[in-house]
C-alpha cells in the first residue's frame, strides 16, 4: 500500500535540499500527496525501459509515477483503475502520458487507447509528439500501419490492430468507442457531460484504465478533479488506500492568515522550499532562478496557482454554469453559423493580464452570431491582430471597457486602427480610423449584459460552441452592480474574457456611435 502526507511524504526525498554550492538542487521526486492501492507487481518499468528506447529518458518523478500508477494485483489486472497526476505546467506530465501510450500501442495490447484534452490544439501536439517518438524508433515504426492526419481524426493505428486516438473533449466525443485505457489530459477543466461521453466506453472492456493528468484546480471548472481529490484526502486521514484510485499531487501547503510568526507546518509562498516540494522538474527542465522572475511578475494568485499548485476545488458541483445553464447555451449551437455584414469585434483582458480575447458578432437571421475568434496568452499580439482583423473583415466597430484591463491596451488599438499607421496627428485632433474604437461606460457594460443575457434566454443567440467560451460561460458568476449586474469569475484560474468580448461585440452591434464632426471652413474663406 502507497500511502503518503506531506510530512511522511518529506523523509523520502533524498534528492530535495535548500540550495547549497555543493551541487544541483532537485525538487521532491515523489509528491507531498499520494495515495495507491497495494499492488504485486508492475508494469511501470516496461513503459519506462520502451520510452528509453524510443529517446524519451524520464525524470525519477515520472517513473515513480509510472511504476506506482501501473502497478499490478497478483492475477495481473490492474491495482488502480483511475490514476490521477496533479502537478504544475512545465514540470514534464507529457512525458508520463507518452510513457504509457507507448507501453498500451506496443507492449499492453491496448486496442483502443483514446487521449483527449478539453482543447483540440492541446490533443493534436499531444499526437505529433508521440508520432515524433515512433518515427525516430525504427523497430516501432515498422509496425505501424498508418498515421492518421485528418483533421479531428489524428491516431496511430498498428498492423496488429492497436488504436491510439486523439479527441478533443465535448459533451459526445468519445461516444461510440469501447476504449481500453483513456488518457484525460487537462483535467483541472473536466466535467460530468465529458465523463459521461467517455466513462461508458470502457464498461464492456476486461481490466481498463483511465488516467487524468493536469495541474491544479481552477474552481467551478474542476468538478472531476475535486472529486478525484476528495477520495484521496478522505483515504490518507482514513489511512486506508482507496480501492481503485492511484492520486499523486504536488503542492504547496502554504500559510494561512491565523498562522502564528513560527508556524512550520506551513509552507512560505516566497521560499524555495515551496517550489521544490511542488515542481518535481526542479533540476531537470526547470531551476530555482526562472522560477524567481515568474514570482517576481506574476501576481500573488497566479503564482500560487500555476507554480506551487495551490488550486481551487468547487465542494458543490452545482457551482458551474450557475448564470446560464449548459443545456440552454448548447441548445443554441449551430456549426454552420456564420455571420453576416456588419460585424462588431471586441476585446477583454485577465486581471492578470495572462490572457486576452478577441470575439466577433454579426447578425444571423432575427438574431445574432457570435464567436471567439482569438484566445491567447499575453497582451501583446492584440493590437496588430485587430489591425489585420480590421482590414479584411471592415467591422462597424471595435469594442473596449476602458475601466477593466484591457482598458490599458487602447492606445495600442487605436494606433494599430489609424488608416497610415506613420501618420503623424495632431494631439488635438481624434486620428482617422480603419473602423471606430467605443469605449463602453459602466450603464453600457450593464446594458450589454442584460441584453445578452436576454437574447440566451430567447434563443436569439447562435455560436460555434467554442471551448474557451463555454468554459468561460460555465466558470462565470454575477457581480453586482447596484440594481443591475455585468460579469464575474468565480475562481482566479477562470477566464472569462471570452463571455465578456462576445458581450460586448453584441452590444457593438446596435450601439450608437458617434461620427466625427466636420470642419467647415470659416466665412471668410467665401467671402
Amino acid at each position: 500500500m502507497t500511502l503518503l502526507s506531506s510530512e511522511r511524504s518529506a523523509e523520502r526525498q533524498p534528492d530535495s535540499r535548500p540550495p547549497t554550492a555543493d551541487g544541483p538542487v532537485y525538487g521532491w521526486q515523489e509528491p507531498p500527496i499520494q495515495v495507491a492501492p497495494p499492488a504485486a507487481s508492475t508494469a511501470g518499468q516496461e513503459a519506462i525501459d520502451l520510452a528509453a528506447r524510443a529517446g524519451l529518458r524520464l525524470d525519477p518523478w515520472q517513473q515513480h509515477v509510472l511504476r506506482v500508477g501501473m502497478g499490478e494485483k497478483a492475477d495481473g489486472s490492474w491495482s488502480a483503475f483511475e490514476v490521477a497526476v496533479n502537478v504544475p505546467r512545465q514540470n514534464g506530465k507529457g512525458g508520463i502520458i507518452e510513457a504509457r501510450e507507448l507501453w498500451g500501442l506496443f507492449i499492453g495490447g491496448e486496442e483502443l487507447i483514446l487521449h483527449s484534452a478539453h482543447e483540440f490544439k492541446t490533443a493534436k501536439a499531444a499526437f505529433k509528439r508521440i508520432e515524433r517518438l515512433i518515427r525516430q524508433t525504427p523497430d516501432l515504426h515498422k509496425r505501424v500501419k498508418t498515421y492518421r492526419q485528418t483533421v479531428g481524426e489524428e491516431g496511430i493505428e498498428l498492423h496488429t490492430g492497436q488504436v491510439l486516438r486523439f479527441i478533443a473533449r465535448s459533451k459526445g466525443s468519445g461516444r461510440g468507442f469501447t476504449g481500453h485505457c483513456n488518457i484525460l489530459d487537462e483535467d483541472m477543466i473536466l466535467g460530468d457531460n465529458e465523463m459521461d461521453a467517455l466513462l461508458p466506453t470502457m464498461a464492456a472492456v476486461e481490466d481498463p484504465q483511465i488516467w487524468y493528468l493536469g495541474s491544479a484546480g481552477i474552481g467551478a471548472l474542476s468538478v472531476q478533479l475535486a472529486r478525484l481529490r476528495k477520495r484521496a484526502l478522505a483515504a490518507i486521514e482514513a489511512g486506508r488506500p482507496d480501492p481503485s484510485l492511484a492520486y499523486f499531487e504536488w503542492s504547496a501547503n502554504l500559510h494561512v492568515r491565523e498562522c502564528p510568526k513560527d508556524c512550520t507546518a506551513h509552507d512560505d509562498a516566497s521560499s524555495d522550499e515551496a517550489v521544490l516540494k511542488s515542481n518535481p522538474a526542479v533540476g531537470y527542465r526547470l531551476t530555482l532562478e526562472k522560477v524567481a522572475k515568474e514570482r517576481a511578475t506574476l501576481s500573488a494568485e497566479g503564482y500560487a496557482r500555476e507554480r506551487l499548485g495551490v488550486g481551487e476545488y468547487p465542494s458543490d458541483e452545482g457551482d458551474a454554469w450557475a448564470v446560464i445553464g449548459k443545456d440552454a447555451w448548447e441548445a443554441l449551437a449551430d456549426e454552420d453559423s456564420r455571420p453576416d455584414d456588419p460585424v462588431a469585434f471586441a476585446v477583454d483582458v485577465t486581471p492578470e493580464r495572462s490572457h486576452a480575447s478577441i470575439c466577433v458578432a454579426g447578425r444571423r437571421g432575427d438574431g445574432v452570431h457570435v464567436e471567439v475568434v482569438d484566445n491567447r496568452p499575453g497582451t501583446g499580439w492584440v493590437a496588430e491582430r485587430a489591425r489585420a482583423l480590421t482590414k479584411r473583415w471592415g467591422p462597424r466597430c471595435w469594442v473596449v471597457d476602458p475601466g477593466s484591463p484591457a482598458g490599458a491596451l487602447i492606445k495600442e488599438i487605436t494606433d494599430a486602427l489609424k488608416v497610415d499607421p506613420d501618420e503623424e496627428v495632431d494631439e488635438e485632433e481624434e486620428p482617422r480610423l480603419l473602423a471606430p474604437l467605443v469605449q463602453t461606460k459602466t450603464r453600457d457594460v450593464v446594458q450589454a449584459t442584460g441584453q445578452f443575457y436576454d437574447a440566451v434566454a430567447a434563443g436569439r443567440i447562435s455560436h460555434l460552441d467554442n471551448a474557451p467560451l463555454a468554459t468561460a460561460l460555465a466558470g462565470a458568476r454575477k457581480r453586482e452592480l447596484g440594481e443591475a449586474w455585468a460579469w464575474a469569475r468565480r475562481g482566479v484560474g477562470v477566464d472569462i474574457t471570452p463571455l465578456v468580448a462576445v458581450t460586448l461585440a453584441r452590444w457593438g452591434l446596435f450601439a450608437e456611435i458617434e461620427e466625427p464632426e466636420e470642419e467647415v471652413e470659416p466665412w471668410a474663406e467665401f467671402g
